[in-house]
């Protein structure tokens, strides 16, 4: 494995043991007024047993990429999660969904990477869940996704290897979550900034259920020029025009895609995280995605609750779960529309300004000028 990418891990791993006061900001910490309440971490790993982890590769002048794992209990990849899916705009890919749709659970982790290594991750995911005895049936079917990095990256180079996507599984771990240029989300642009990796959480009330849920973005879509944080059209302020917006005329242009995954504890059925998975269009939509022809703006969900409850073949024929009343579901709802806006914040807040494929630049956004506008904004006045 090559050296930068070894580096990189061990970065990422002291950076998650610093301080808050010296890790980078978030979108909160520059005066975005996100509503609802996080979780400790304002992240997927709020949800408990879920972990996230990564390899990211910076290598030369023209490698950007990288892989993300997000696994639903850990590597307790037998004990099958229920899930749901949504295709808010299909130009893009994930694989193993038909069998998802079709039993309503998810077997072992959420991959994402690059559009054109795909095939590599999927396959490598087989070949650890083989080797670890991973898998209920004989055969596995992996859940990998993609976002498009070939403006920053070597996209024809296939620089993923199978090594890359297992050592994401085998780095998975709770608590903090890194963001920006990291994992699969490494060459992203998003919104006309530099994009990546992002997550955040939103916790119910007592009243509520206290359910947790949590939001992973890989997001890689939308145009400047939309681009809203908490209502302030911060692209046309900034006034993003360079060379990537140039390319593809994109200033109005919504293109690229986003991968949302969206997690809770709350104790749903597969159809009810159908609707769950819905609602993360509307977090997309409130940061300025349109979702146009071709962004492929593709999501799934899980609940951790109700362990167990595909028990393996040749088990008892029948099983028990839990399942919260349909009319109970609104402030679900509302969590995972306002963790999908924040998540994607999030992602262009912890990206930098990153040089890649052929010399092409894009940048990030301007912290110190959105916590301007932030300030400005929203401003304490007299009564």
């Amino acid at each position: 494995m090559a050296k930068p990418f070894a580096a990189f891990v061990v970065a990422l791993a002291l950076a998650a043991a610093l301080p808050a006061q010296t890790r980078p900001p978030r979108a909160r910490d520059l005066g975005v007024p996100f509503e609802g309440t996080p979780g400790p971490n304002n992240a997927i790993t709020d949800v408990h047993g879920v972990e996230v982890g990564y390899s990211t590769l910076i290598e030369g002048g023209d490698v950007r990429t990288g892989v993300t794992a997000i696994l639903p209990r850990g590597k307790t990849f037998k004990d099958t999660v229920m899930a749901g899916f949504f295709s808010q705009n299909g130009n893009g890919e994930m694989t193993g969904i038909h069998w998802l749709v079709e039993s309503g659970f998810l077997e072992g982790p959420v991959m994402i990477t690059n559009t054109h290594s795909v095939g590599t991750v999927r396959d490598s995911v087989i070949a650890w869940e083989m080797k670890h005895g991973a898998t209920q049936y004989p055969w596995s079917l992996p859940v990998v996704a993609e976002t498009y990095d070939g403006y920053l990256n070597d996209i024809n180079g296939f620089h993923v290897k199978p090594e890359h996507a297992v050592a994401a599984i085998e780095s998975a771990a709770g608590g903090r979550v890194a963001e920006g240029n990291v994992g699969g989300g490494t060459g992203m642009v998003c919104m006309g900034f530099k994009g990546g990796s992002g997550t955040a959480s939103r916790v119910l009330t007592a009243a509520q259920g206290g359910y947790t849920v949590g939001v992973f973005v890989q997001c890689n879509t939308g145009s400047a020029h939309e681009l809203r944080l908490a209502g302030v059209p911060v692209g046309q302020i900034m006034n993003r025009t360079g060379p990537y917006a140039q390319l593809y005329g994109r200033d109005r242009e919504d293109m690229g895609s986003i991968i949302i995954v969206v997690a809770t504890d709350a104790p749903l059925t597969s159809t009810q995280l159908n609707r769950l998975c819905k609602r993360a269009t509307l977090g997309l939509a409130r940061i300025g995605g349109t979702s146009g022809d071709g962004s492929g703006d593709i999501f799934v969900s899980f609940s951790t609750a109700n362990p167990g409850a595909a028990p393996p073949p040749r088990s008892p024929l029948t099983t028990h779960v839990e399942m919260m009343a349909n009319w109970a579901m609104g402030p679900l709802f509302d969590a995972t529309i306002r963790a999908t806006e924040e998540a994607i914040a999030n992602a262009m807040v912890g990206a930098q300004t990153m040089t890649g494929y052929q010399g092409h630049t894009i940048i990030a956004l301007d912290h110190d000028r959105l916590a301007s506008m932030m300030k400005a904004t929203y401003a304490p006045t007299p009564w």
